[in-house]
């Protein structure tokens, strides 16, 4: 196990009392527990929201110190084809369970499985519905197909509040001794999104070469551009002076190692503060979105961002 996934574990929550941030998901999932008798579920939301904590409470909140022989976790974008359900969750699926009615059998990015596999799933599910219970993550239900969809009970995750991921940062930092100044924890908190696991690998990259951390460590680490610079760049691009924009951000994207979805989420962070007309924002929320699927179907990531910066520069302010 490696450094990051020890600090992963060290913070992870035992019961589904201690889950951050998902208040109204944790007493539907309590009130299953307390029944004794849980549904096929599946846990749907964005990175790092407490989907695979919450499906390791439910088992240990259900099953006490033998829910590691009665819980398995699979990741299906690691195999995502159909022999993973047909040979691992099967021979897990058809064993007898330890002093419990079923087992629990977790299937995260379970919206990377192949149809053909999700078919198979199907078809498992069914088969042993009297043995186990099926528990899918995913980031989008969406890709989930119809017939798994309706025999899970759906919870969808939200990003976590400033003020909770606040409160975790604080408890990381007196468990691990270091200290924090209050502008690398709004750093933190900008840079992670409300995802709780990248805001822990942000934290111990940090703290393992520094007892104090200020702010910019935090965007060294996280490889992030400052909020300062991006706002730099947009004032360069908005008064139309796009060489100047282009090599500044050509500058940082080398020297930090950026891509052009680091710069389009940075970008998509302070476009909602400039003082632009909000029919310009909107029109920049539009051609972001454009850039960002071109970059993620494999367009060129310098073409695609200095079209951007061009789209900024046309924009009516």
């Amino acid at each position: 196990m490696s450094e990051i996934d020890i600090w992963t574990e060290k913070y992870r929550p035992d019961t589904l009392d201690e889950v951050v941030g998902q208040q109204d998901i944790v007493e539907r999932l309590q009130a299953f527990v307390e029944e004794g008798q849980i549904p096929h579920l599946m846990f749907s939301g964005p990175a790092g929201t407490g989907k695979t904590t919450s499906a390791v409470s439910v088992a240990k909140d259900l099953y006490g110190s033998e829910w590691r022989q009665n819980f398995k976790e699979t990741n299906a974008s690691d195999e995502r084809g159909i022999d993973v359900v047909r040979d691992q969750i099967k021979s897990f699926a058809r064993t007898k369970p330890v002093n419990a009615e079923y087992k629990m059998i977790f299937l995260d990015e379970a919206d990377a499985l192949t149809t053909d596999a999700q078919q198979a799933l199907r078809r498992t599910m069914e088969q042993f519905s009297d043995n186990a219970r099926f528990v899918l993550s995913c980031n989008y239900s969406s890709k989930i197909i119809d017939p798994i969809q309706s025999r899970c009970a759906l919870f969808r995750f939200n990003r976590l509040e400033e003020e909770q991921v606040r409160r975790y940062i604080t408890r990381v930092a007196e468990g691990e001794g270091f200290r924090i100044s209050e502008e690398a924890i709004q750093g933190v908190m900008r840079v992670s999104g409300g995802d709780l696991r990248r805001t822990t690998n942000v934290l111990q990259t940090v703290a393992l070469r520094k007892d104090e951390i200020e702010e910019d460590d935090i965007y060294t680490a996280a490889a992030s551009l400052r909020p300062q610079e991006i706002r730099e760049i947009l004032k360069l691009a908005l008064n139309q002076d796009f060489i100047d924009a282009r090599e500044k951000l050509s500058e940082l994207m080398i020297d930090r190692g950026l891509d052009g979805k680091d710069v389009i989420d940075a970008v998509h962070r302070e476009l909602f503060d400039l003082d632009i007309p909000d029919e310009a924002k909107m029109e920049m929320v539009e051609f972001l979105g454009e850039y960002q699927f071109r970059i993620a179907e494999g367009g060129s990531n310098d073409i695609q961002i200095e079209a951007m910066l061009a789209s900024i520069g046309n924009l009516d302010t």
